[in-house]
């Protein structure tokens, strides 16, 4: 699938209004302001610098969006121009950045693209045999911008964000250098209980009726996979071949569940279901955390408890 973000020209014009009507650029206020634009960044950064002296630390997309369909408002434009450090996925979804970031306020701000950060890691979206697709033969392929669904990739990236930080932030570097030591134990120690789920289980393949962001997740483990849709795709409607597709996948490997994202209604995955021929398919639901908003945040959802929660489906998914 490839976007063509039509808001450019009104982002340049948006915050180059706002640029004059504010005038220079407030003094120092001694504190080292981050923002990210999803939850995954925004809760490593906390796990990050929590007990650091004079961060504030913001979230772009706490409202539910979905980081595929988001665009800035002019007060998120204003928060990116004017911060220090500023944390994004750097995918096709976040096209208008570059823009923003070319009107900035503080031209010695810290930039971090997590796909820049990753380098070879990153892997490009793939269509596999069964799946609706909205590319054209012609059509260049993308990079699958859902990187934080991998343990081993947050780990990667939280090691790469805190080394910058401490570079950044000399005073706070020895809470940054502590913090990121004690998290990345907590994320080894997740990632060896999906290892561990992955080695007993009885199932390898899963079938989504739905998007499929979890490439990442399901290459880590050597899981394989049928899905509706690529992870990006802007479809929601299946057709008939795609349904009959994955219901004769279902019968043929004998598999317990279908599964479904986060905020879907689940009707794809009861159609499947309905069209295999015992019918007997539980629908389960991951989380792929591309809609988390600030009341879930103040209620302590965090990105570890959320892939504990994905771990559990998963279980029940391959019936360890």
């Amino acid at each position: 699938m490839k976007k063509f973000i039509s808001i450019f020209l009104a982002l340049a014009l948006c915050f180059s209004v706002l640029s004059g009507c504010s005038g220079a650029k407030k003094a120092d206020d001694g504190k080292l302001n981050i923002v990210t634009t999803i939850f995954p960044e925004y809760d490593w950064l906390k796990n990050i610098t929590e007990g650091a002296q004079d961060v504030e630390l913001t979230l772009l997309l706490d409202s539910g969006a979905d980081l595929h369909s988001y665009q800035p408002t002019a007060g998120d434009i204003v928060k990116i121009s004017d911060c220090d450090v500023f944390v994004y996925v750097g995918g096709e979804s976040d096209q208008w950045v570059k823009q923003v970031l070319g009107g900035a306020v503080n031209k010695n701000m810290l930039v971090i693209n997590l796909l820049d950060e990753l380098g070879t890691k990153v892997k490009e979206e793939e269509i596999v045999e069964g799946m609706q697709s909205e590319r054209g033969e012609k059509d260049e392929s993308e990079y699958d911008e859902h990187v934080w669904l991998s343990l081993k990739n947050a780990a990667t990236l939280c090691g790469r964000i805190s080394d910058k930080l401490c570079e950044a932030d000399e005073k706070n570097s020895a809470v940054y250098s502590k913090n990121t030591e004690e998290y990345l134990k907590k994320l080894s120690a997740l990632d060896k209980e999906y290892r561990d789920a992955r080695d007993i289980a009885k199932y390898t393949t899963l079938i989504f009726a739905d998007r499929f962001p979890f490439r990442y997740l399901t290459d880590d483990y050597n899981l394989h996979y049928y899905a509706a849709f690529s992870g990006c795709s802007a479809e929601s409607e299946a057709s008939f071949e795609t349904v009959a597709f994955l219901a004769n996948k279902l019968d043929e490997l004998k598999l317990p569940a279908v599964i479904k994202l986060d905020g879907s209604n689940g009707k794809l995955a009861e159609t499947v279901i309905k069209a295999s021929k015992d019918k007997n398919a539980e629908t389960l639901e991951l989380d792929s955390m591309q809609s988390i908003t600030s009341e879930e945040i103040k209620n302590g959802k965090s990105y570890l408890d959320i892939m504990e929660s994905n771990l559990a489906v998963l279980k029940k998914a391959i019936k360890e």
